[in-house]
């Protein structure tokens, strides 16, 4: 397979990874580009990196780029990935991918027409774990599905200007978070949940600090997430079938699932990856989606949950200032 050259828009903890998971299968990312100059010189000289843009839009004008991660606050990839498919470049973006499911869409449209691979970098769905669980999932080892209940909760300080916080730069649990708990939940449902209800508390910036959601799809497959940015939660998922149920461990990413089987109590440890990897996963299955073998990205997962989050910020009567 050819080896691609990938350029990061953006040079913060996820960029840092990503120029890791490369140089552990001894690559080197191509490119850098950022609106600060100077602390892009500053990364490419930690990690060897070839080129830094003048500009940041340069990167979309360089024919030697094949893909483009976008890294930067969540209420710019919309005018970042415009300009990256429009110039026929392959991206994989940070979550979440948009603010709202009107600009998913206009971008997933984007891709179809320049011919391009389009992509959130959802750890959840690349990490081996979700995928061994899901096989035996859809083999019947477990039974018919019934709950899920997912916890995401982490504490942040209160300092309103901070990003999590900051309107201006579309803070909030459900963007920042929550979008990983949708994620998980869709993993495993049978389909997008067709009915959900919610309530929310919001911090003093007018974002949602904490939100509370039931859901459940046409299969009356039912659950339950629960957010806070201020409130410490265990990094635990819940998948409850009618023969077993399935704890698993330092979500999102996670290495290990416990089933506890219903008839005897019996439980089985799975181990499966490294969550060390997890960077790594993306990019191989990245690659392997733009190269033609196999596209196993789940864009259209990433459609769904970006509908509900839409939906959810819909009845909230929630917006950013892009969205006014």
């Amino acid at each position: 397979m050819k080896e691609y050259k990938w350029a990061t828009l953006g040079y913060g903890v996820i960029a840092n990874e990503l120029a890791q998971a490369l140089a552990a299968n001894g690559r080197k990312l191509y490119a850098v580009a950022n609106r600060t100059h100077e602390k892009a010189v500053a990364f490419a000289e930690r990690y060897g990196i070839e080129k830094v843009y003048d500009q940041i839009d340069d990167v979309f004008d360089d024919d030697e780029v094949d893909i483009i991660y976008i890294s930067t606050p969540h209420n710019t990839h919309i005018s970042y990935l415009r300009k990256a498919l429009r110039a026929g470049k392959h991206v994989l973006c940070e979550k979440s991918i948009t603010l709202n499911a009107e600009e998913l869409t206009e971008a997933v449209q984007l891709a179809q027409q320049h011919h391009v691979i389009l992509a959130e970098a959802m750890t959840i769905y690349h990490m081996p774990i979700y995928r061994q669980l899901r096989a035996r999932m859809d083999a019947g080892d477990f039974g018919e599905l019934r709950l899920l209940q997912m916890n995401f909760g982490s504490y942040k300080p209160y300092d309103m200007a901070n990003r999590f916080f900051n309107r201006s730069l579309a803070g909030g649990a459900l963007l920042d978070i929550g979008v990983y708990a949708l994620s998980f939940v869709r993993w495993f449902m049978s389909s997008a949940p067709d009915q959900i209800v919610s309530q929310v508390k919001y911090a003093p910036t007018g974002v949602d600090e904490q939100a509370s959601l039931l859901l459940k799809n046409k299969e009356e497959e039912m659950a339950t997430v629960i957010l806070s940015l201020h409130a410490k939660q265990p990094k635990r998922g819940t998948v409850s079938f009618d023969k077993a149920y399935i704890e698993l461990f330092d979500y999102p990413r996670g290495e290990e699932a416990v089933i506890t089987y219903t008839e005897d109590g019996r439980k089985e440890v799975l181990r499966a990856g490294a969550t060390a990897q997890a960077l790594a996963y993306e990019v191989a299955d990245m690659e392997a989606a733009v190269s033609g073998q196999e596209n196993r990205m789940h864009l259209d997962y990433t459609v769904d949950v970006m509908q509900m989050m839409t939906a959810v910020r819909k009845d909230w009567g929630m917006t950013y200032p892009e969205e006014e």
